[in-house]
């Protein structure tokens, strides 16, 4: 069993501001974040489909935190383990892209729900019921939460903006400051549609993303606390993530990209 380093982290900031930082004491800075290392890695595998294995977000996550420990800048007023933790989740993330994990037929299958959720949502005025949902799509309540627990890990935002987004994020870091402005302008709107969308969902989905994305809590220590199985709150999460991508259909659109994002062409 792996035992954790006592390395102070204030040493090691000390040490690296003044240039003296060991490859020992690198090694034992991620002995000691090993196990953070591990639990983002769960969290994150628990709502993603079963052929992303926890093994190969890890190993990009140990990447990330050597990246984390090779260019952290005390003076830029951080903490190491906050920065720590954004390097090691960014390193997943782009592990969990480049896998192009989730296959076509996953893909239709999750446009089809989102598409009969909005057209249900228009007709009745309301976020459909389980029940109804499942009966518009012709299955069984059973075989719609199974279809639940295959998307899972879908993305938040409507598949033609994020595609668009995904596919032009390779150009040059480098960007025009009406592009930064841009950016910045988009995310505030994304933040507002999602706030009004997040208000209505149902009193325990809301609990349940607090509690994955705010009080970082795995699926299973959720279920722990409301009294459910893992495998029902990750259905929970998805219907809640299914819904908010619902409304933000609605809100935003792939022609309100500007052009450099839409053909990937980032101004310098």
């Amino acid at each position: 069993m792996l035992q954790t380093s006592s390395l102070p982290v204030n040493q090691y900031v000390m040490q690296k501001v003044n240039g003296q930082v060991s490859a020992q004491e690198k090694e034992q800075l991620i002995l000691r974040y090993y196990d953070l290392v591990k639990y983002i890695a769960l969290r994150l595998v628990s709502r993603l489909p079963n052929n992303v294995q926890v093994d190969d977000l890890f190993n990009a996550g140990i990447i990330g935190l050597i990246d984390a420990i090779d260019k952290f800048d005390v003076s830029q007023g951080i903490q190491f383990e906050t920065y720590a933790k954004i390097r090691v989740r960014g390193a997943m993330l782009d592990e969990i892209r480049s896998m192009d994990w989730i296959p076509r037929s996953l893909r239709q299958k999750s446009n089809e729900l989102e598409r009969t959720c909005l057209a249900l949502e228009q007709k009745l005025g309301s976020h459909p019921s389980d029940e109804v949902i499942a009966a518009e799509l012709g299955i069984s309540v059973k075989d719609y939460f199974r279809l639940l627990d295959e998307i899972k890990g879908i993305s938040l935002m409507p598949e033609d903006i994020h595609d668009t987004l995904v596919e032009n994020s390779g150009g040059s870091s480098l960007s025009s400051e009406s592009e930064e402005l841009f950016e910045k302008t988009y995310q505030q709107e994304i933040k507002v549609h999602l706030t009004d969308a997040i208000k209505t969902l149902a009193e325990k989905e809301q609990l349940v993303l607090s509690l994955y994305y705010y009080e970082e809590l795995t699926m299973k220590e959720i279920g722990v606390v409301l009294g459910y199985t893992e495998s029902r709150i990750s259905q929970i999460h998805t219907k809640a993530i299914l819904r908010l991508r619902t409304r933000l259909s609605r809100k935003l659109k792939k022609d309100d990209l500007p052009e450099f994002l839409k053909t990937g062409e980032v101004g310098i």
